[in-house]
């Protein structure tokens, strides 16, 4: 079915390549944005957006959906939903499946499953066989099958032969990498950041070092190889320098951090709070400030959701012994209108984060407000307050830190090829 001619009038176009926020109008048919500030063609369905921002969708890496092996948690279906209600127009699936995204014949499936998913869904393979760290995956024949990037997602890949041969052949098919930057032997079992907090608390914990170390370990192999490389979190101050020297020596790098990472400290686990816990564990307020002022500079590229569906048995356990992660695709824009409110930035330099850097880390046409670029697009109400319930998430887990929270920033409708899939 063709999508109807739409134009959107009345609207703040928030455009995070120009870095501009201005008043304007814009006219989506065929599933493209045709014309900026035209009048409204004949025919067209006119939307007043009531002053409001209308912004790219966001292009959210490192989303973890339950299929296969654990549809209980979150489905294609459910996470859709959730992506479209908050402003998600681009989900970028992460391999931490059971059994790992490592076959060709896997990632056809998850791609005919996500299929049913109302926003687009691509797909992250793993890297190494099984996510174990020992065999390269067949990079080649999942590149052919559609995967966007590698990466093992949060099992680190100790031996670096492994890895530099992965990155070496991945440099060759001009491949991706995602690595999760973490000495894996400081940061084992630990649940919390070192520090006074954690020391009080008896919870095992990895000093913020072990990130630093994980990431020159990862950039000296990059420089060994010239390999395409993003880090998927960097959350504490003593990795930026790392990273910004990497980038100022023309190594093809990138990085990304969480939006709990970026709104959220150590101390709000509070009395073992399980629905704070996280990987990696949440850090210090001066690593938080830090990370936030990075994003802002643009050292940091990306700001993701690293949304984690988990079941409330494997979160209702002794904090040491309960799952990691949290979902985000719902709570993301709002979480990240704490940074505007702030004065932390401005919504184009965030859309910057969320929308547009991703989008071109990843070869993808969206993220730009421009003519001929996809009407995958995202309005919302930046200063709308409510208190968030858990409860009221499309997701079918319902593990978010953000529980009871007085929040700002409510989505009112997303496009997706200019097709409307969600509306307030």
């Amino acid at each position: 079915m063709t999508p109807p001619m739409i134009h959107l009038t009345n609207a703040r176009l928030i455009d995070p390549e120009a870095g501009t926020d201005t008043p304007g109008s814009i006219t989506l048919q065929d599933g493209l944005i045709t014309a900026i500030n035209a009048a409204a063609p004949k025919g067209a369905q006119v939307i007043d957006c009531g002053g409001h921002p209308l912004a790219p969708g966001i292009v959210d890496i490192g989303v973890k959906v339950g299929e296969p092996g654990e549809r209980h948690r979150e489905s294609f279906r459910s996470a859709g939903m959730a992506a479209a209600a908050g402003g998600v127009t681009t989900i970028i699936a992460r391999a931490d499946t059971t059994p790992a995204i490592d076959t060709p014949e896997l990632l056809e499936f998850v791609t005919r499953r996500a299929a049913e998913s109302p926003v687009r869904i691509r797909h992250i393979a793993a890297l190494t066989k099984g996510r174990r760290g020992a065999e390269m995956a067949e990079i080649g024949f999942l590149l052919d099958a559609g995967a966007i990037a590698f990466s093992d997602g949060d099992h680190v890949v100790t031996d670096s032969k492994t890895l530099s041969r992965a990155l070496t052949y991945a440099r060759g098919l001009g491949a991706l990498v995602i690595g999760h930057p973490q000495d894996a032997g400081l940061s084992g079992g630990a649940a919390a950041t070192s520090g006074k907090f954690a020391s009080l608390r008896g919870i095992p914990a990895v000093h913020p070092m072990a990130e630093r170390m994980g990431l020159d370990r990862d950039m000296a192999l990059v420089e060994m190889t010239g390999a395409r490389y993003h880090a998927d979190q960097i959350t504490t101050a003593r990795a930026l320098p790392a990273l910004e020297r990497a980038k100022r020596n023309g190594l093809d790098v990138t990085a990304g951090v969480s939006i709990h990472h970026l709104t959220l400290n150590e101390l709000d686990v509070g009395d073992y709070r399980t629905f704070f816990k996280l990987t990696p564990p949440l850090r210090s307020e001066d690593d938080r400030l830090a990370v936030v002022e990075a994003v802002a500079a643009g050292v940091i590229d990306v700001v993701g959701s690293f949304h984690t569906p988990q079941d409330e048995e494997s979160k209702r356990l002794p904090f040491e012994e309960a799952a990691s992660g949290a979902v985000g695709l719902q709570t993301l824009l709002p979480a990240a209108m704490r940074l505007v409110h702030a004065g932390h930035m401005d919504i184009p330099t965030l859309w910057r984060a969320l929308s547009l850097n991703p989008a071109r880390r990843l070869g993808l046409p969206q993220g730009r407000m421009a003519v001929g670029a996809p009407a995958d697009l995202v309005l919302f109400n930046p200063d709308a307050p409510f208190v968030l319930d858990r409860f009221t998430l499309l997701s079918k887990s319902k593990n978010t830190p953000f529980d009871g929270a007085r929040m700002e920033g409510k989505v009112l409708r997303t496009f997706v090829a200019g097709q409307e899939v969600f509306a307030a």
